[in-house]
């Protein structure tokens, strides 16, 4: 039986997470500027939903037709974090396979999953994440 690694081999550990008060505003910065997809909500080092940089573009569609500033200060002055962020996030522990964790992915809506052990929040791991890990075995 050929060995297959736990996701903590692969995941991120160096977690950028979002508060629930933080600003819409805030969380775009954090996307652009880190070139990620999907940001951890936390209260303390406890998940309480996922922000996805499609969350942002489904409420600011506005941005793709005018490239000002001013219509994301606007448009994301309308909602919360805690409005437009998944609740009910599905996670799994450290020990998870790696395969195990590609079918969950392959079969959900969704493209990254929290890495939780003991109710803390102690990584990420994302399809991109999957996807270098089979390049790294091709």
């Amino acid at each position: 039986m050929r060995y297959v690694p736990p996701v903590s081999e692969i995941m991120t550990k160096h977690i950028i997470a979002l508060n629930r008060d933080d600003e819409l505003e805030t969380a775009e910065i954090l996307f652009k500027r880190n070139k990620i997809r999907h940001i951890p909500v936390v209260n303390g080092d406890v998940i309480i939903g996922m922000l996805s940089y499609s969350d942002l573009l489904r409420i600011s569609f506005a941005d793709a037709v005018y490239d000002t500033e001013e219509v994301d200060t606007v448009v994301y002055n309308m909602f919360t974090i805690e409005q437009v962020m998944v609740k009910n996030v599905m996670t799994i522990p450290s020990t998870t396979s790696i395969k195990e964790a590609a079918e969950i992915l392959a079969k959900q809506e969704f493209h990254a999953l929290p890495v939780v052990d003991d109710g803390n929040l102690v990584g990420i791991v994302t399809t991109t994440d999957l996807i270098n890990y089979l390049l790294k075995q091709l």
